[in-house]
C-alpha cells in the first residue's frame, strides 16, 4: 500500500513522455537563462532567472496538453502576478500580510485575464520577498525578468514540441462536419450530448485539470473503446468482402471512374506495380484534372484482419471515408470493409445480443 503513495497519478504519463519532459526542462531553463543574460548585456555566463520559471517548466514540458501550461498561462500568469506583487509590496509593508494578499490577489488577476498558472503564485511572492534586487527593480521586475523569462521559455518550448512531434500550443480538435452543414459529426450524434459534460460537472462541483474540448473527445474514446471490448470477437475478417476491385497507380482517371460506375462502389483502392497498397479513390478525386490516377489518388484507411471491426467506426463515420482496405504485413490487399458492411454487421450484433438478452 505505501508503494502505491509513488504511483505517479497523471494520466497517460509513460516513460517515453517523462524522459521527453527532463530533457525539454533542460534545454528550456538552461537557454531561457543565457538569452536572458545576454539580452541585458550580462553575457552568455550570467544566468538572468526568476525561480518561478522552474515550475513553469514543469508544466510546459511535463503536462504540454494542460490549459495551465499554455502560452498565455505561462507569459500571462506569471507576468500579471509579478506585478500584483509589486504592487502589494508598494503599498503595504507588512511582509506577511503583503505575502497573502499577494498571492491571493494573483489568483483572482490569473482568473480574471483567463492566464491561471500555479507558478504564477511564486512570482507573485517573489516580488514580495525577493530582497533587495526585486526592490531595486520595482515595477521593472514583471517585465524583466518575468515576462522576458516567461516569453523565451514559451518560445524554447514551442520549438521543442514541435521537433518532438507534440501538439503544443494544445488545441482541441472536435471533429468537423464535412458536409458543411450544421448538424454535429455523425460520431457526436448518438451518446451523451455537450450539455450532459456540463451538467456532470456542475454536479461533481470540482475544478479538473482538463480542456472541456479534452474530456468530451476523452469520453467519446473511452465508448469507443467499451464498445470494441465488448464485440472484440467481431474482426475485419468476419465481415469483409474478399473480391475487392483495384486499380493500378497508372490507369487514367476515365477508367478508374468506369470502374467505380460499372460496380456501383464508392472506394477504389489503387496499386503499384507489386499489387501493394498506395492509396484510394472516389468520384471525389477524380474530378481532378489529371490524367492518371497516381495525381489524384488520397490516403487509404487500412486495417489487418485480425483488427476488432468495431474499431473501424472513427473512419467510416469521418464524412469523407467510404471504406477501408484490410492489408497484410506487406500491404497486399486481403479485403475492403465498407459503412455498409459495418452497419450490417453491427445490426447483426444487435439482434443477437437481444435474442441473448431474451433467451
Amino acid at each position: 500500500m505505501a508503494f502505491r503513495l509513488f504511483v505517479p497519478i497523471l494520466a497517460g504519463a509513460t516513460l517515453r513522455e517523462r524522459v521527453l519532459a527532463c530533457i525539454g526542462a533542460t534545454i528550456g531553463i538552461a537557454l531561457t537563462g543565457v538569452i536572458s543574460g545576454l539580452a541585458m548585456g550580462g553575457g552568455p555566463h550570467v544566468a538572468l532567472l526568476v525561480a518561478p520559471m522552474g515550475a513553469s517548466a514543469v508544466l510546459l514540458f511535463a503536462v504540454p496538453a494542460s490549459p495551465l501550461a499554455q502560452p498565455w498561462s505561462i507569459i500571462g500568469g506569471n507576468s500579471i502576478s509579478a506585478l500584483v506583487g509589486v504592487t502589494v509590496a508598494h503599498f503595504i509593508h507588512d511582509q506577511v500580510m503583503a505575502s497573502g494578499l499577494a498571492v491571493a490577489l494573483a489568483i483572482a488577476a490569473m482568473s480574471f485575464t483567463r492566464c491561471l498558472h500555479p507558478p504564477g503564485g511564486a512570482a507573485a511572492l517573489t516580488a514580495v520577498l525577493g530582497g533587495p534586487a526585486v526592490i531595486s527593480a520595482g515595477f521593472l521586475f514583471p517585465f524583466v525578468p518575468v515576462a522576458l523569462n516567461s516569453t523565451i521559455l514559451v518560445a524554447l518550448g514551442f520549438l521543442f514540441h514541435k521537433l518532438a512531434r507534440r501538439n503544443y500550443p494544445h488545441v482541441a480538435a472536435p471533429p468537423a462536419n464535412s458536409h458543411g452543414t450544421a448538424d454535429p459529426p455523425a460520431q457526436q450524434r448518438a451518446g451523451f450530448r455537450p450539455e450532459d459534460i456540463d451538467a456532470a460537472l456542475t454536479a461533481l462541483d470540482e475544478t479538473f485539470d482538463i480542456d472541456r474540448d479534452d474530456l468530451e473527445r476523452l469520453l467519446r474514446q473511452v465508448e469507443l473503446q467499451a464498445m470494441v471490448r465488448s464485440h472484440r470477437t467481431l474482426l475485419c475478417e468476419d465481415i469483409m468482402s474478399r473480391d475487392v476491385i483495384s486499380v493500378p497507380e497508372q490507369a487514367t482517371t476515365d477508367e478508374a471512374r468506369q470502374q467505380l460506375l460499372d460496380h456501383n462502389i464508392r472506394t477504389l483502392p489503387v496499386v503499384d506495380a507489386d499489387a501493394r497498397l498506395v492509396g484510394a479513390v472516389g468520384l471525389r478525386e477524380l474530378t481532378k484534372a489529371v490524367d492518371t490516377v497516381k495525381g489524384v489518388m488520397a490516403k487509404a484507411g487500412t486495417a489487418s484482419p485480425e483488427t476488432p471491426a468495431m474499431s473501424l467506426l472513427p473512419v467510416l463515420t469521418d464524412g469523407r471515408s467510404h471504406a477501408v482496405v484490410i492489408v497484410d504485413g506487406e500491404r497486399r490487399i486481403l479485403g475492403l470493409i465498407t459503412q455498409t458492411d459495418l452497419l450490417a454487421a453491427a445490426a447483426r450484433v444487435q439482434t443477437a445480443d437481444k435474442g441473448l438478452a431474451a433467451a
